[in-house]
């Protein structure tokens, strides 16, 4: 049996949508908490806190804001002070998902910080706004033996203007209703997407913490995130999913099967519920119900992600490096938005002495980064391979770093 642990995340574009009630439900039963098996959270959590405007904005939107709204309107003037070249120069990172106000602070963020960040100065001037979740390929992507799906959102600001909008933003839409969007047009294409409310939003902020948490070990803050997320909205369906991987890392598989159960009895084929699920009900030994919902979710998903991925490594590490290729390329063919992917390539034809083709992953791996420190690594791996270029054949030194052999 070959099952993964799940769990949906807020990573990467922004916004994870796996599980999504369409309809209001009740408030969560009480007993799908256990505070008593967690210490108390080692910061404060404030479900008002991810579109609070810090005096740090309010100074902005007072001088450098202020100043553009007056020649094209509250709008166009608030988009133009945000995401033009020359202001505040905002820059993508999904290594931490980010309040409005650190967003802002540090400059850059995750879609979703920036989704935030952008909502808190349009309340701030009454704008009306619309939350959207925007259906894209599912993106997964893996730390500490944990799976993270991610999706994405944006925001829609009312009133449309005829002003050029920033180069580093797509910003779209119709007659009275601009929405503004942190991915490529290329990458967005026409995908759909539908109307969310703020609570889901703030939500989806807390079980991005939640899992942020849970990916460094701290058992104990994830569980405070993912019960602030479902305490936020209820129906949001992905919170009692990490909600149920903390459970199990902490021992208590019962509670993490009721709560596994409970997402199933609203999405019964919840992939990330049913993955968890079979390995709860192998960790307490009930294999027959583990392989019978194993065999249903292999006919959902019959290869499930990283499986060339993981082949590719272990032919690695056996010198099988045009078989690790063969492997690797399959894995890019269906993920090529994974920088690891493309980078265990690059490792495989420096291996095979394609030096100009691992240049070529590591560019890509590059592109591909979503993280200050990746990109950081990525691009000393493409200096140091671009200072050789000249060099034919097989390298002695071994290509090395920290997703490396």
């Amino acid at each position: 049996m070959n099952i993964r642990a799940w769990v949906a995340v807020l990573v990467l574009t922004g916004a994870g949508l796996s599980g999504c009630a369409t309809a209001p439900e009740a408030a969560p039963p009480p007993d799908v908490f256990v505070d008593s098996a967690f210490a108390p959270p080692s910061m404060r959590i404030d479900t008002e806190e991810p579109l609070a405007l810090s005096p740090a904005m309010k100074r902005f939107a007072d001088t450098e804001m202020a100043s553009e709204i007056r020649a094209k309107g509250v709008r166009q003037g608030l988009i133009d002070a945000l995401y033009t070249k020359g202001r505040l120069q905002l820059d993508y990172d999904s290594e931490i998902t980010r309040t409005a106000a650190e967003a802002f602070d540090a400059k850059r963020g995750n879609c979703m910080s920036l989704v935030l960040m952008t909502a808190a100065f349009a309340h701030h001037y009454k704008l009306p706004l619309r939350f959207n979740s925007v259906y894209l390929e599912e993106n997964w992507t893996r730390s500490n033996n944990i799976f993270f799906v991610a999706g994405h959102v944006n925001v829609s600001l009312g009133r449309a203007s005829a002003s050029a909008s920033p180069a580093n933003v797509m910003v779209f839409g119709e007659p009275d209703l601009l929405t503004i969007d942190f991915l490529p047009p290329k990458e967005l294409g026409h995908n759909r997407s539908r109307a969310i409310e703020e609570s889901t939003i703030v939500a989806m902020f807390l079980n991005n913490r939640a899992a942020e948490s849970l990916s460094m070990g701290r058992l104990d803050d994830a569980y405070w995130w993912a019960r602030a997320a479902i305490m936020t909205d209820s129906r949001w369906l992905a919170a009692y999913n990490t909600l149920a991987v903390l459970y199990r890392r902490k021992g208590l598989q019962a509670n993490a099967e009721a709560t596994l159960r409970l997402v199933l009895a609203r999405e019964p084929l919840n992939m990330q519920a049913m993955s968890n699920l079979v390995l709860v009900l192998t960790d307490v030994g009930r294999r027959d119900e583990a392989q019978n919902l194993a065999t249903q979710l292999a006919q959902i998903q019959p290869v499930p992600p990283y499986k060339f991925f993981d082949e590719g490594v272990a032919a690695m590490k056996a010198g099988e490096y045009a078989a690790a290729r063969q492997l690797f390329r399959k894995e890019v063919a269906r993920a090529a938005y994974v920088a690891e992917f493309h980078f265990w390539l690059a490792l495989a034809n420096y291996g095979l002495g394609d030096v100009a083709g691992a240049r070529g992953e590591i560019t890509k791996a590059l592109e591909n980064s979503a993280t200050t420190q990746d990109r950081r690594m990525y691009g000393a791996k493409l200096a140091w391979l671009n200072e050789r270029r000249e060099l034919g054949g097989r390298l002695k030194e071994p290509l090395r770093g920290a997703s490396g052999t």
